[in-house]
C-alpha cells in the first residue's frame, strides 16, 4: 500500500468566486469544514501517513489551519511562486518524497475510492501511473478515459457529451523516481503533456471503481458536496 500523498492545494477557486470569496479552493467550507478535511480524512482512514500539500494562493491560509488542526500531521508542504501548471506543482512535489511511489489528489476533489487496491494494482504492474478512473452516465463536464481489457489506457477524449463512460477521478498513483527522469519542462499540464503524449509510451493504467465523486470547482456542485459530506459517510 503506497502510504505517501501529494494534495495539489494550490487551486484559486475563479469558478467559485460567487460563493466562496478570496480563498484557496480546497479552504472553501463545506458543511462547516474546509473541503480540504474531508480529503484528508478520507486519506487517513484508508491508511495514508504521510502528506505533501502543494500550495500556492493564500497558502498562508492553509499552513495555518493544518498546523491547528493536525498538529502531529506528517506533513511537508511546498508553495509555488508562480503557477506551474498540475505538472510543475506534481514534479516539486515528487522532489519531497520519501518512497518510489505516491498518490496524487486534488484538493478540491474528494474520490472515496479504495487506494489499496489502486496501490496495489500499480505496484503489481510495475506502472508509471494509474488512475483512479469513476464510472459516470450522461457526461460532458469531464473528458472520458478509455482502457483496454488490461486496464491499460488507450485514449483520453475531450469533454463532449457520453451517455456512459470513465472519467478521470482525480487520483493517481504515482512512480515519483520515474516521473523525475522524463524530460519535462518546469511549467506543464499533468493531464496533457505528460498522460496523453505517453499513451502507448509509459506504463499508462486506469483502474475503475464505483466511488463516491465530487468536484467543488463549480457552485452547483459546491452547494451538493453541503449536503452530501453532512454525515461523512462517504469517508472510508
Amino acid at each position: 500500500m503506497i502510504k505517501e500523498a501529494i494534495i495539489l492545494a494550490g487551486g484559486l477557486g475563479t469558478r467559485l468566486r460567487s460563493v466562496v470569496t478570496d480563498m484557496p479552493k480546497c479552504m472553501a467550507p463545506v458543511a462547516g469544514k474546509p473541503f480540504l478535511y474531508y480529503v484528508i480524512t478520507h486519506l487517513q482512514k484508508q491508511g495514508v501517513d504521510k502528506f505533501i500539500f502543494s500550495l500556492g494562493y493564500k497558502h498562508e491560509m492553509v499552513t495555518a489551519w493544518l498546523n491547528q488542526q493536525y498538529p502531529l500531521l506528517y506533513e511537508q508542504t511546498i508553495v509555488e511562486e508562480e503557477p506551474m501548471g498540475t505538472g510543475g506543482a506534481i514534479k516539486l512535489a515528487c522532489d519531497l518524497a520519501f518512497d518510489e511511489n505516491v498518490l496524487v489528489l486534488n484538493g478540491d476533489t474528494l474520490f472515496a475510492g479504495n487506494l489499496k487496491k489502486l496501490s496495489d494494482f500499480h505496484l503489481q504492474h510495475h506502472a508509471d501511473c494509474t488512475l483512479a478512473l469513476k464510472p459516470m452516465t450522461n457526461f460532458s463536464r469531464y473528458g472520458a478515459v478509455t482502457i483496454d481489457q488490461h486496464k491499460a489506457i488507450t485514449a483520453f477524449h475531450e469533454k463532449k457529451h457520453v451517455d456512459q463512460g470513465l472519467i478521470n477521478a482525480g487520483v493517481y498513483a504515482l512512480n515519483a523516481t520515474r516521473f523525475l527522469q522524463e524530460p519535462l519542462p518546469e511549467k506543464f499540464s499533468f493531464e496533457k503533456d505528460y498522460l496523453e503524449i505517453n499513451i502507448g509510451k509509459r506504463k499508462l493504467f486506469g483502474l475503475a471503481q464505483d466511488s463516491y465523486f465530487i468536484d467543488i470547482g463549480i457552485p452547483e456542485d459546491y452547494a451538493k458536496a453541503q449536503e452530501e459530506l453532512k454525515d461523512e459517510s462517504h469517508l472510508h
